[in-house]
């Protein structure tokens, strides 16, 4: 994809290439950026509160009782793993669950399984029926659109509420982090909730039934909910995380080894993030992330635009190798796989959306379960009021 001459933010990485809609205040911070300030840096929670707020979800959680207190869902991934590690120093009675879509590489496998030996906790492994799952990955490359990680996502978390569900434990501790996350413009994926786009892209691609597969629209997810009283922490927001010190700290005490970037435990991620998004849609996932970290304070701009000289991709021998891997494994030749990846990129929205009403809704219920975006949601109220 052709890119024009860029603007970029004076505080992160981003410019004009990575989010067409991207606006700049009158010292050149860029909307992200400012948005992560306002959010996380303007009246944010002090650590004594943080401490408070996390003492007493656990103290919750605990006395729930049951089997399980609570759920994991666990990749193998730096997030993920250090919140195992932590919910075992806390004493929790967790139960790591993990979603298997056929694409772990030999590492990630390693990794968990060293994760399960160091806690004692007991793992769930969810295996997705490949060729269904296959197939409907593959709707995703034909039909030309950007996030080919929709269905992973979406079965992850819909992995999350069966087993939650089934096993009577309504309390999810999420690894999700804003120190590492927090800013990933539109224009770098998709809303994986979006089940009524899935389903038309799969229609419109598939060649097989997907009845196996446990999709959920954002009205059954608000209802499981409301119905089972669903409860989600993302207590790594109210720690001091660090990445360096959380990977670290897993291999020191877990014998966890890294895999080379962000979600690189998944071979179909690795592919995807560090060669599809860069060469067929012109991004580099790399550059959302490392403005995360800039304005977490974990890393400078100059630390991030040296990052950004090196390839994203781990070796050259290691692309060729995955690229040989992933059109196999999706039973076509290489010459074939190359041509569904020269086909020009289409839009999401050149397919059906599910109802903007309900995806409101949910957004607005995300907002309001997040301890510290709703403090700050309600200081901004006051103010106004």
């Amino acid at each position: 994809m052709q890119k024009t001459e860029a603007i970029q933010c004076s505080k992160c990485v981003l410019d004009t290439n990575d989010d067409p809609n991207l606006t700049f205040n009158s010292n050149g911070v860029c909307n992200h950026c400012q948005a992560y300030e306002k959010e996380f840096l303007e009246n944010p929670m002090n650590e004594k509160e943080k401490k408070e707020y996390v003492d007493n979800i656990i103290s919750k959680i605990k006395k729930e009782g049951g089997q399980y207190d609570c759920i994991i869902g666990l990749s193998g991934g730096v997030d993920s793993s250090y919140l195992a590690y932590l919910a075992k120093k806390w004493g929790l009675k967790a139960l790591l669950v993990h979603m298997d879509n056929g694409w772990n590489s030999e590492l990630a496998v390693d990794n968990i399984n060293r994760i399960v030996d160091y806690t004692g906790f007991d793992l769930y492994t969810e295996v997705l029926d490949w060729e269904q799952f296959k197939d409907l990955q593959l709707s995703y490359i034909k039909a030309s659109v950007l996030d080919w990680e929709v269905p992973t996502d979406h079965f992850i978390r819909s992995t999350l509420y069966k087993v939650a569900i089934q096993n009577k434990c309504k309390h999810l501790i999420s690894g999700t982090n804003q120190q590492t996350e927090f800013i990933l413009p539109y224009s770098m994926r998709y809303n994986k909730a979006d089940s009524d786009n899935m389903l038309d892209i799969h229609n419109k691609y598939g060649s097989n039934k997907i009845n196996k597969l446990n999709i959920i629209s954002p009205l059954k997810v608000w209802r499981l909910i409301k119905k089972y009283d669903l409860k989600e922490y993302p207590l790594l927001n109210y720690i001091s995380f660090n990445k360096d010190e959380a990977k670290k700290t897993i291999m020191e005490q877990m014998g966890w080894r890294d895999y080379g970037g962000k979600h690189y435990e998944s071979i179909f991620t690795r592919f995807y993030q560090g060669y599809v998004l860069p060469t067929k849609f012109g991004v580099d996932k790399r550059k959302a992330h490392l403005a995360s970290l800039i304005n977490s304070g974990q890393i400078s701009k100059k630390e991030a635009l040296d990052e950004l000289k090196k390839p994203p991709y781990p070796s050259e021998s290691l692309l060729r190798q995955d690229f040989e891997y992933v059109a196999k494994k999706f039973d076509m030749t290489e010459v074939e796989f190359t041509k569904l990846l020269d086909v020009p990129a289409i839009p999401h929205s050149n397919y059906k959306q599910y109802n903007s009403k309900w995806l409101k809704r949910f957004k607005k219920w995300e907002v309001y379960s997040n301890p510290n975006l709703y403090i700050n949601f309600l200081k901004r109220k006051f103010q106004k009021n």
